[in-house]
């Protein structure tokens, strides 16, 4: 019985744990909002900071690879 109840406090444990985290990621979430919507009210464009903010989290190289194939397609079509 002692087995069972360590192994429910520990489960209890870790659920208690991701709430904790689902509300911690939630609240970022809502803050990050937040300044988006402070940059549109400046008069930035939300959509092209937000492909930014993507962009830079890829590594360079990646970064230059999708560069060179968006410009091999885009010259493909015509897309100048």
């Amino acid at each position: 019985m002692a087995e069972g109840t360590v192994a429910a406090d520990q489960l209890r444990l870790f659920i208690e744990r991701i709430e904790r985290l689902e509300e911690e990621k939630k609240a970022i979430a809502d803050d990050v909002r937040d300044v988006y919507s402070e940059a549109k009210a400046n008069g930035y464009d939300t959509k092209t900071m937000r492909a930014i903010v993507r962009l830079r989290k890829l590594e360079t190289h990646t970064r230059q690879e999708m560069d060179a194939l968006l410009e091999t397609y885009r010259s493909a079509l015509g897309l100048r």
